[in-house]
């Protein structure tokens, strides 16, 4: 390679690096402007009720007390436990919760909102991360080696062949359709499902929470215990459980095969150092 073309691959992987970290500060900037004024709307109408409950019951209840209260209160929650009823706590760890917190673990999605108590629950974690991560790469890895010439290939192959369409325009065509499809049975109807299942949930909310799942992300504000009733905990968290194996190899599946267009292997030609 000549000086001058290292030269312009350098230059243009800084300018992709130099694109790349503007629009991290964009990022942050948008949400910055975007959260911060509901961020105070929120501490405020917090304090306003802290203040008010105070007043209504100052002769009974000091403010240490409720400090202490809702700080445990904060710690268990935390912890994925929400005891605030007076029976006892819908318990966070039966089978099906521990299901979806090693299935939540090793896909690498990582609500958050359920994490382990004990000493040996968060060595046991490492452990099984460190094995699990790898096995659930080589796993997934196994199927789309089998996945991509029956979803991919073979199509594209027959369409290119039966009616002499050129094989870069069938590609494209396929990539779109499997991503339309994807999003549309992955995203879209699971997202009214659960729309329709939870009715304090708005259709946006449940897209979010779809998304979030799906590209491993797993913020943790919208989780299958918040979005279901007490009565159907076990059955949303196994359901989910199987819908995050399924989709996240729906999605592994439609990124690979755009990752095969011709139009995209040159772009990252283009751009590599």
């Amino acid at each position: 390679m000549e000086p001058s073309a290292g030269l312009q691959r350098t230059g243009r992987y800084g300018l992709l690096l130099a694109a790349y970290g503007l629009f991290l500060l964009l990022g942050a900037a948008v949400f910055a402007v975007l959260e911060a004024p509901a961020e105070r709307a929120l501490v405020a109408g917090l304090q306003a009720a802290r203040a008010s409950l105070l007043a209504e019951h100052r002769q009974c209840l000091a403010e240490e007390q409720l400090a202490g209260l809702l700080r445990r209160l904060l710690a268990a929650g935390g912890y994925g436990n929400f005891a605030l009823s007076n029976g006892s706590a819908d318990p966070a760890w039966e089978f099906t919760s521990a299901l979806f917190f090693v299935a939540s673990a090793i896909t690498t999605t990582g609500y958050g909102n359920m994490v382990p108590l004990s000493d040996w629950g968060k060595i046991i974690s490492i452990l099984y991360c460190f094995v699990g991560i790898p096995m659930t790469i080589l796993f997934v890895r196994g199927l789309l080696h089998s996945l991509l010439p029956i979803v991919t290939f073979r199509p594209v192959q027959y369409i290119h062949s039966r009616w002499g369409l050129p094989r870069g325009h069938v590609a494209i065509g396929h990539s779109i359709g499997l991503g339309l499809a994807t999003l549309t049975l992955f995203i879209l109807i699971p997202a009214i499902c659960f729309w329709i299942l939870k009715d304090n949930r708005t259709f946006l909310e449940s897209i979010y929470f779809c998304f979030i799942s799906l590209s491993t992300i797993g913020l943790g504000d919208f989780t299958p215990r918040i979005m279901s009733p007490p009565s159907l905990h076990g059955f949303y968290e196994l359901s989910i459980t199987c819908y995050l194996f399924t989709g996240l190899l729906a999605m592994l599946v439609t990124l690979e095969t755009i990752y095969q267009l011709q139009e995209i292997r040159a772009l990252v030609r283009f751009f590599a150092p």
